[in-house]
């Protein structure tokens, strides 16, 4: 391996994958900053901006399931810690340049271990949400670009994109 290359935690010597040891880390307050799309026909964004959907407002209830995600990652992620959140935001905006909408999820909690996981889970669990609500009109929809874009918190400290 070469000496810029970090080794990955999860994994042993011996390639099996075992949950990190955190327990020697240092309590901080740490935050992570996620964001994503859904691509859509320009008609399905409007009936969703609309309140039109059959299935009921799309919007919120993506914050709702992007939010409830995130307490629930430690069992979605098979080596993730449970994680005491101090706190979950889902925004969902409308882009009509897409078109679509755009999810922008952040996680925070004061802990040993980072809150980044909690973050994707809660924008791609949004996302996948305003899929199933919208699927019936447009099932061409695409669910794109989720990534961190930012973090802080914990010994590797901030990152952003």
């Amino acid at each position: 391996m070469a000496e810029n290359q970090q080794k990955l935690t999860h994994i042993a010597k011996d390639g099996s994958a075992h949950m990190v040891d955190v327990g020697s880390k240092e309590i901080t307050t740490r935050s992570a900053r996620v964001e994503g799309a859904v691509i859509m026909q320009p008609e399905t964004l409007e009936m969703i901006l609309n309140g039109d959907a059959k299935k009921g407002d799309v919007i919120g209830t993506a914050r709702l399931a992007g939010i409830m995600a995130a307490k629930k990652t430690a069992e979605l992620i098979p080596l993730c810690h449970p994680l005491a959140l101090t706190k979950v935001a889902v925004d969902i905006i409308a882009d009509e340049s897409l078109p679509g909408l755009k999810i922008m999820a952040f996680a925070k909690c004061d802990g040993k271990t980072g809150v980044e996981m909690e973050a994707l889970t809660a924008a791609g669990v949004a996302c996948l949400t305003i899929y199933d609500m919208a699927k019936a009109v447009d099932r061409s929809m695409m669910i794109t670009g989720i990534r961190l874009i930012e973090k802080s918190g914990g010994v590797s400290g901030e990152y952003k994109v």
